[in-house]
């Protein structure tokens, strides 16, 4: 069990990292979402033109993995949080979720700074622990890529202090998700499309 639930497409094209059984709690608990997590990951190609293309509030990238679940029902999520003293409540808020549904949320980190993985982590445990989320999923990008934008002299807008799988990983084996189960997806080379002369 576990990461071997996800479909051989993409355990052969992705970089796949979970923890506490996130792919089991997926595949029974949310078989919708589960459904629409690997059709979203068995349609998708990374596109030289969307690589070449400069930043903006939200690359291509994200743009295309959000409008694939958003037409599924998901949506950006901002929860009003609290906790409650003695009666006194104090303001607990939260970060926005990229893409949420059902219990379950997902981040993308294409190309942010890498304390962006922190504020994910962090988000996903409070949420946990406040039974708001029953799973966080981050969809970011494997370290080999590196070659590829380096080739297309896009390597300085993609650095080593962004968010990528080697800056993730340590942070999880660590402990900053807390009790959260966590599923994590690394887009990979063998996904790269050149769709531009």
């Amino acid at each position: 069990m576990g990461t071997d639930l996800l479909p051989p497409f993409v355990l052969q094209n992705y970089e796949i990292h979970e923890w506490k059984h996130a792919c089991a709690i997926l595949q029974q608990d949310f078989p919708a979402e589960w459904r629409d997590l690997c059709d979203l990951l068995v349609s998708f190609r990374l596109r030289r033109s969307w690589i070449n293309t400069g930043g903006g509030r939200k690359s291509l990238v994200s743009e295309n993995i959000d409008s694939f679940l958003y037409a599924r029902g998901w949506a950006e999520k901002k929860f009003d949080t609290q906790i409650v003293v003695d009666g006194v409540a104090k303001q607990s808020p939260t970060h926005k979720v990229d893409c949420f549904k059902n219990r379950v949320a997902i981040e993308i980190e294409w190309n942010n700074k890498d304390p962006f993985f922190d504020r994910d982590l962090n988000n996903f445990r409070l949420l946990f622990d406040l039974r708001a989320v029953s799973v966080g999923v981050i969809i970011t990008r494997t370290d080999e890529l590196q070659t590829i934008f380096d080739g297309l002299g896009r390597g300085t807008s993609y650095g080593s202090s962004t968010t990528h799988m080697s800056r993730l990983l340590p942070r999880l084996d660590g402990g900053s998700g807390g009790g959260c189960p966590v599923l994590v997806v690394g887009i990979s080379k063998k996904l790269y499309e050149e769709d531009e002369q």
